[in-house]
């Protein structure tokens, strides 16, 4: 016995982990039944060092390969380690016509050769005429954000489901985010920043802040825009028909109440029931 505990048949020999290298050769050697053996003495050694135990139940052949009842015995530390890692080098070594046929060619970044298409659209942009050159694939909300600087137009959901990007397209709310520029060539385009005029606010942006509108303010020119087309075009609309008009614009603080009463304040009426 040594540390206080019992060999028992099957089961190694149990010493501490730091111990490990101090103790003789012999010491760690399995003790393994009389019909049992192990085709790795490396890794069963080694997991003393983790488990601490290594069952080999009498009669039992531990592995695809045997190395004999008595192997273990006449094989010093030294031996298993130096066999164990002859084998290592060995499944590690790889012919060298194998290796060209299985190793992939490296890939390299071929030069890009082709251009993006651009095209010179003229457009006017809240009473602006603009001549500008776009690249083909942008987006109406794109230009008038990083090309023009009318950084009113908010992007949000960017697939045309939100409502923050709306604008004016010939009068008509759409969805910039999802409208290309080439689509405006010779068309007009209003925003948000469009909406006063000569230094005052335009009276449904004075009926939005009285009515507390803007709550963290980012749908709020969506909302704007989408009720200014619905005025241009009915001057006069019920409570239902200016909820509809901005059932495609999302807010995120859920002040819908508020904006359906600003935009009836507008033209005069007030909100009546839900279904009206």
């Amino acid at each position: 016995q040594k540390h206080g505990m019992r060999d028992e048949p099957g089961v190694s020999s149990r010493h501490p982990a730091n111990s490990f290298v101090a103790q003789p050769a012999a010491d760690f050697r399995h003790r393994l039944g009389t019909d049992s053996s192990c085709h790795n003495l490396l890794l069963c050694t080694a997991s003393k060092v983790k488990n601490r135990r290594h069952r080999a139940p009498a009669g039992s052949r531990i592995g695809a390969y045997a190395w004999g009842e008595h192997a273990m015995n006449k094989m010093s530390r030294r031996e298993s380690f130096e066999t164990a890692g002859a084998g290592l080098v060995v499944a590690a070594t790889v012919p060298e016509g194998l290796r060209a046929a299985t190793t992939a060619p490296p890939v390299t970044a071929e030069p890009a050769t082709a251009t993006v298409p651009r095209t010179t659209l003229r457009f006017t942009v809240n009473g602006v005429a603009h001549k500008l050159e776009v690249e083909d694939r942008w987006t109406i909300a794109k230009v008038l954000r990083d090309q023009l600087g009318l950084t009113g137009t908010k992007i949000g959901c960017d697939r045309g489901e939100c409502g923050a990007c709306t604008v004016l397209l010939d009068g008509k709310a759409i969805y910039s985010c999802s409208s290309l520029a080439v689509w405006a060539e010779g068309r007009q385009i209003k925003t948000v920043e469009g909406l006063a005029r000569g230094g005052q606010l335009d009276p449904l942006q004075t009926s939005f802040i009285e009515h507390d509108g803007p709550q963290c303010g980012f749908c709020t020119s969506g909302q704007l825009m989408s009720a200014k087309a619905l005025l241009t075009r009915n001057p006069h609309p019920t409570p239902g028909e200016v909820r509809a008009a901005l059932t495609g614009n999302l807010c995120r603080c859920s002040n819908y109440n508020r904006y359906v009463e600003a935009v009836l304040a507008a033209t005069g009426k007030t909100a009546g029931p839900l279904k009206s």
